[in-house]
């Protein structure tokens, strides 16, 4: 558990399959995310909220750790199934997940 009693999971438990929500700033995505993450800023979360499903467990991810599990808090408190991806991109790019990066560039986690 996060800080806060914030649920929380390790990068090598987010199934291949499962809704990874970015909630990085357009640069950092832009530089290196997972393959199938979907990307709203956290900034941007609350007005787009609806865009986040409700009937699976939405796995949050950010570069470390803190703004997911701001994020994680918030959705969890509105009724999602949020949980926090321990260690953010910094831990998904160590474990050697997958990444993907804009403009054919080499995926890297800023």
């Amino acid at each position: 558990m996060f800080g806060g009693g914030v649920p929380e999971t390790g990068v090598t438990e987010v199934p291949e399959d499962g809704y990874l929500l970015d909630v990085r700033e357009d640069d950092e995505w832009r530089a290196g995310h997972a393959p199938d993450a979907v990307h709203i800023p956290l900034g941007e979360l609350g007005g787009r909220a609806d865009e986040v499903p409700k009937d699976r467990k939405v796995y949050v991810v950010c570069r470390v750790g803190g703004r997911s599990a701001q994020a994680v808090m918030a959705l969890n408190q509105a009724g999602w199934d949020s949980v926090n991806v321990a260690g953010g991109m910094a831990a998904w790019e160590r474990a050697g997940r997958e990444m993907a990066a804009e403009a054919d560039a080499e995926p890297r986690v800023v």
